[in-house]
């Protein structure tokens, strides 16, 4: 194991331990009661299996059958959650061919931010994790079941269903994909034609008809958001079946792995000898793996926000150092769009999940020895791949090299020697910064400020060419506090034109960029937010701001008895809080962590 691993999980556990024992403690209670729904009063459980069979009837009211509740991010709007619309009847029957009962328990909201990006919709995204977690703790509040299966896909989805489903870590749990959707055109070229939309080169037939021609199909998009990082993170924490996450849906293969985890749910329950709650699953080591992936992969900048509500809500506290010591050990091993031209598909035929497993655990980069949801207990499982023998599920070798090295690397000759995600400090406070997709040349950057409290200012900053110059876009008050963390989607095309022509440009804000953001340097995330008067909120236009991503250094370069008897600029931006059901999220923003502990307000943070 390398020791940079060995440190950081460590440190993890040491600083996890009480609050990881008092978690813990709640789950061995609730395990400890046994089926819950035999603690129902008789009312309550014929309310609860009134629709069931004779035979289930009397199964659940006895306790010799398993029941396995479904929670489900469907609707068919949205590409990657329209393939669930079939899985409950496929579910339902392998579960029956298995000797159990299954139950659709819930659904829980699916936002697509790349529907609402650059509108009032996004400043709900954020908060719609925990609204899913909310979601998913109501659907299994009814005590009647022995596991879950978690039907979900998108960005704030996954890790909203995750959290919901350590609050009920008691149960075992698999989390069942849908798979990304086949390759349009590619991802450069959509972006090229986004660029030349911002240039005004091409007009909205040009841009529909191209955005078209990328997102085409159900399934999840192609490129490396956060979307298709939330599935290679669950899959590298053993929560998915072996090599499960990037399989097309609608195909055989896809319809098989999700009966397979119907079943495969069922052997886990304390009705069995294999008992395997969720909360055993996800601890310290399983959380590092997902950081591990996370850096490995070049993967979305918002898990440095999900993973740390996730592995809260686990009792686990881990920070921002601990992203940025791991990714001085990980290399990067993986070119998927926006670090490369390739999308999901292309990373799948070239091995895949398993290819980049096997890598890890080979050279001591991963953590093997922990619970999953796989026959056997440990990771070496994960390295290999599903396929359809005679119409059968087998799981067979992966590859022992990739079969793309454009796409997969080795750690003997990675892209990058680290993971490329560094935490960025200073005197303007705290953040992150993704390097990973940006080119060497353009990783520091010294240029003058100019101040903006909205990312529409920017823009028609932008069209007014007053940003054709060396410039450090600050954007503030876009935290969770003061908006929600709206995606400052606009920007990546803007600023990606102004770094074409020639200038040196950089980002620096409270709030996030997409999980596809790239080549533009960043320092995002930035803590305290502008709205508690941090110190983003003193810049000024036409001060100077160092910064530094591979140093992990961003400062303003003002005397400092200067800047702090400066006081804290107001918001500017109006019209935030109303709106497309703004309002209902009030105490939501009020009540909001820090972007380091997890921009949530779901339960007590530091």
């Amino acid at each position: 194991m390398h020791p940079v691993l060995e440190k950081v999980t460590a440190d993890v556990v040491e600083r996890s331990r009480e609050s990881r024992a008092a978690y813990l403690a709640r789950i061995d209670a609730a395990i400890a009661n046994g089926p819950q729904r035999t603690n129902l009063p008789c009312a309550n459980l014929a309310h609860g299996f009134a629709v069931c069979s004779a035979n289930e009837k009397d199964a659940l009211s006895h306790a010799v059958k398993a029941n396995v509740g479904i929670i489900s991010a469907y609707n068919d709007m949205l590409s990657a959650h329209e393939p669930y619309q079939h899985y409950p009847e496929l579910i339902k029957q392998a579960v029956r061919e298995a000797g159990g009962v299954a139950q659709f328990a819930g659904g829980v909201p699916a936002m697509c931010d790349g529907v609402t990006q650059g509108m009032p919709g996004m400043e709900l995204s954020l908060f719609s994790r925990d609204v899913i977690a909310l979601s998913t703790a109501i659907g299994l509040s009814h005590n009647m079941f022995d596991a879950a299966l978690y039907l979900g896909v998108c960005d704030k989805i996954v890790p909203g269903l995750l959290i919901g489903a350590l609050s009920f870590g008691h149960l075992p749990a698999i989390f069942v994909p849908a798979g990304p959707m086949t390759t349009g055109i590619s991802n450069k070229e959509k972006s090229r034609t986004r660029q030349k939309f911002a240039e005004g080169k091409v007009g909205e037939k040009e841009l529909l008809e191209s955005e078209s021609k990328a997102y085409h199909s159900p399934g999840t998009c192609t490129f490396y958001g956060t979307a298709n990082s939330n599935q290679m993170m669950v899959e590298i924490m053993g929560l998915h079946l072996p090599g499960s996450s990037f399989v097309n849906p609608y195909t055989p293969l896809r319809d098989e792995l999700t009966k397979a985890a119907a079943k495969q749910v069922l052997k886990f329950t304390a009705l069995g000898d294999d008992f395997r709650p969720i909360a055993h699953v996800i601890n310290e080591k399983a959380i590092i793996n997902a950081i591990i992936g996370l850096l490995a992969t070049g993967g979305s900048t918002n898990h440095t926000i999900h993973l740390i509500a996730i592995a809260r809500a686990a009792g686990i506290i881990i920070n921002w150092d601990d992203f940025d010591n791991l990714s001085k050990a990980i290399p990067l091993l993986t070119k998927i769009y926006p670090n490369g031209a390739a999308d999901v598909n292309q990373f799948q035929a070239a091995g895949g999940m398993g290819l980049l497993i096997q890598e890890l655990l080979e050279h001591g980069l991963l953590h093997g020895d922990i619970l999953t949801i796989g026959d056997q207990r440990g990771m070496e499982q994960y390295s290999q791949v599903p396929t359809l023998q005679d119409g059968k599920l087998d799981w067979v070798p992966g590859p022992a090299s990739s079969l793309d090295p454009d796409v997969i690397s080795s750690v003997e000759h990675p892209f990058a020697t680290g993971g490329g995600l560094h935490v960025m400090h200073g005197n303007l406070g705290r953040g992150v910064s993704k390097i990973s997709a940006v080119a060497e040349k353009h990783q520091v950057v010294t240029a003058p400020a100019m101040v903006f409290d909205d990312q529409l200012d920017v823009v028609a900053a932008f069209k007014r060419g007053e940003l054709e110059k060396d410039v450090i876009v600050v954007l503030r008050f876009q935290g969770p506090k003061a908006n929600g963390m709206p995606e400052l989607h606009k920007l990546t095309p803007v600023l990606g034109v102004l770094q074409d022509r020639g200038f040196h440009v950089a980002l620096v804000t409270d709030g996030r960029m997409s999980g596809a953001s790239g080549k533009v340097p960043s320092a995002i995330h930035m803590w305290p937010e502008c709205i508690d008067g941090g110190p983003l909120a003193k810049v000024r236009d036409g001060d100077i701001i160092a910064l530094n991503t591979q140093t992990g250094e961003v400062n303003v370069q003002v005397d400092r008895a200067e800047f702090d008897a400066r006081v804290p600029t107001a918001n500017s931006a109006t019209g935030h809080h109303f709106g497309m059901g703004r309002e209902l999220f009030g105490a939501m923003r009020a009540r909001a962590s820090t972007s380091e502990t997890g921009a949530t307000n779901l339960f007590f943070v530091d």
